[in-house]
C-alpha cells in the first residue's frame, strides 16, 4: 500500500521518480498469506485462485511461485499459523490452570477455556475459520484436509486428558470413558459452531450464548 504520509517538503517539481521499496523475502511471504486470509474473509467467496491472489497483490503469478511452490503450500502456511497460535494459547491456559489443579472444578474450567479460546480465535479470524472447517479447502490437496483433521484430533486429545482429571475429582466410576465422551461432544460442538459461522456468511457468531452451552456440556 503506498505511503500517503510522504514528506510534504519535497518539491512537486522534483523530477526524481519515486522508488518502490521491494519487500524482503519473509515480508513478501507474510503479505501473500495475509492477503489470502483476507480474501477468504469475504462472505460467499468463491474458490481463491492464484490469478485472483496475484491480481489483489498487483504482482504476477510467477512472483507468487518465487515464494511458494504451490497454492497448497500457501494454505499450509495458514495452517502453520493456526496451529502455532492455537497450541501456544492452549499452553498458556494449561500453565495458568496448574495453580488450581487441586480444585475439583479446575479441570472443567480449563476445558471450557480451551473451547472458548478456539471459538474466539475463529470469530476474530473468519478467513482462518474457513480453513479450519475445510470450507476453504474444497478441491485443494487432500493433505490439507488431513492436517486440519489432525489439528482437531490433537485438541480432542488435550480435552480428553484434562477432563479425565475432572471425572476422577467427581468420583466417576469410569473416568476415562466419561472423559472420552465429553471430549468428543466438546469437539463436535466446537467444529459445529465454526461451520455454522462460516456457512452463515459470518453472521451467526460462534461465541453466541457460549457460557450457557458450555455449562450444559460440562
Amino acid at each position: 500500500m503506498p505511503d500517503m504520509t510522504a514528506d510534504s517538503s519535497a518539491s512537486m517539481a522534483d523530477p526524481t521518480p519515486a522508488v518502490r521499496k521491494r519487500p524482503k523475502r519473509g515480508e513478501r511471504r507474510e503479505q501473500i498469506l495475509q492477503t489470502l486470509a483476507s480474501m477468504l474473509e469475504q462472505p460467499g467467496a468463491e474458490r481463491v485462485t492464484t490469478a485472483g491472489l496475484a491480481a489483489r497483490l498487483e504482482v504476477s503469478e510467477a512472483a507468487l511461485y518465487r515464494h511458494f511452490a504451490s497454492k497448497a503450500q500457501m494454505f499450509e502456511g495458514l495452517i502453520d499459523f493456526i496451529e502455532s497460535a492455537a497450541f501456544s494459547l492452549v499452553r498458556q491456559i494449561s500453565e495458568t490452570a496448574q495453580e488450581a489443579d487441586n480444585e475439583p472444578a479446575a479441570a472443567s474450567r480449563k476445558a471450557a477455556r480451551i473451547v472458548a479460546m478456539l471459538l474466539q480465535f475463529a470469530e476474530k479470524n473468519p478467513g482462518m475459520a474457513r480453513v479450519m472447517v475445510g470450507d476453504a479447502l474444497v478441491f485443494e490437496n487432500e493433505r490439507l484436509h488431513q492436517r486440519m483433521s489432525l489439528f482437531f484430533d490433537k485438541i480432542e486429545s488435550e480435552l480428553r486428558q484434562t477432563l479425565r482429571l475432572a471425572s476422577a475429582h467427581n468420583g466417576s466410576a469410569a473416568p476415562t470413558a466419561d472423559a472420552n465422551l465429553t471430549a468428543s461432544l466438546l469437539t463436535a460442538f466446537l467444529v459445529g459452531r465454526m461451520q455454522r459461522f462460516t456457512r452463515s456468511g459470518f453472521k451467526k457468531l460462534p461465541t453466541e450464548q457460549l457460557d450457557g452451552c458450555l455449562q450444559r456440556l460440562l
